[in-house]
């Protein structure tokens, strides 16, 4: 047979793939029982410690202010983040094939891409409103207003759903046509990418200006927010107030340094040292690990919340 007429007959099905194999862990068959019991405990964790979170905040009068409202918001895309990756996962290691729709792993990639980015967008916020609050003390309460914070938040969740919109709509029109094995236990952007027969480019290229806005130029803002926080901390006369300051601000650069670093493990290499096995790990941090730790890190060191925690639950406070 002619061979350009084989092409031409062979591309109809190329376009014709409506379901992927996510590999997950089946590489390790020795460790199945294990990571069952790490991801069912580290999901139980962060779905029971972020819903606290929320619980918390919307009930406790002494947590109603801008601080606590992101935190709310933080916890919201956590759960998000965690209920969109860990029960696909896990079905994966109890099973021994773990397929997954286009469809369904195109809603998988929207709001995996949602939260994460939210995630990123809300530290930069919470960092300008510990700036505000330690550098503008007198003026912390008509900077932050509610309104204020209300555009901020719904600012943060319609741009990042704007950005996973865009991202995920240019991942359907791609072509699928060759291997259908997701080299990883969720649907994400750079293997999906390698699985593509046709070309990735503007793919890449809204993947780097996504990653340059959300890693590089949000990092860079909170990083200089956190620069004059520490700059005016300095220049406060008293200790007990430089001690005070500190608390207050101490779980979020917590946070922060955790989130990022996970995030740089995972994304800050060239595409053609792309690791199944690394991105495998560096995939559990940020979004496993990371919201498992959040709300256990704002529960065990911050006053307010513990306090309206031994209100809730009387126990706790003994």
């Amino acid at each position: 047979m002619n061979p350009i007429l084989s092409i031409m007959m062979l591309t109809p099905n190329q376009t014709m793939v409506t379901e992927f194999l996510l590999e997950g862990f089946s590489e390790h068959p020795s460790l199945r029982f294990l990571l069952i019991g790490f991801f069912l405990t580290l999901y139980a964790i962060a779905l029971m410690g972020n819903t606290v979170i929320i619980a918390l905040v919307t009930s406790s009068t002494g947590l109603h202010s801008p601080m606590y409202f992101f935190l709310c918001n933080l916890a919201t895309m956590d759960i998000v983040c965690t209920s969109s990756v860990l029960p696909k996962a896990l079905l994966g290691l109890v099973y021994k094939e773990n397929t997954i729709s286009f469809k369904g792993c195109m809603a998988q990639l929207f709001f995996l891409v949602w939260s994460l980015s939210s995630e990123l967008l809300l530290l930069t916020v919470m960092a300008y409103d510990r700036y505000v609050a330690i550098c503008f003390p007198l003026h912390y309460s008509s900077r932050m207003s509610p309104y204020l914070c209300g555009v901020l938040a719904l600012g943060v969740w319609s741009i990042c759903a704007l950005n996973a919109s865009i991202n995920t709509g240019l991942m359907t029109r791609l072509s699928f046509c060759g291997p259908k094995v997701i080299t990883h236990f969720f649907c994400e952007i750079p293997p999906l990418l390698l699985l593509s027969c046709s070309p990735t480019y503007v793919n890449s290229i809204m993947t780097l200006m996504a990653d340059a806005f959300y890693g590089g130029i949000n990092f860079f803002l909170t990083l200089l927010s956190y620069g004059c926080i520490i700059a005016s901390i300095l220049r406060m006369r008293s200790a007990e107030g430089k001690k005070k300051a500190f608390s207050t601000c101490s779980s979020h650069l917590i946070v922060v340094c955790v989130y990022y670093s996970s995030v740089f493990c995972a994304y800050i290499s060239p595409a053609s040292s792309y690791s199944p096995e690394r991105s495998k790990v560096t995939s559990v941090l940020y979004s496993v690990l990371s919201p498992t730790l959040n709300p256990l890190i704002y529960t065990l060191r911050n006053k307010d919340v513990k306090l309206a925690l031994g209100r809730l639950l009387p126990s706790f406070s003994h």
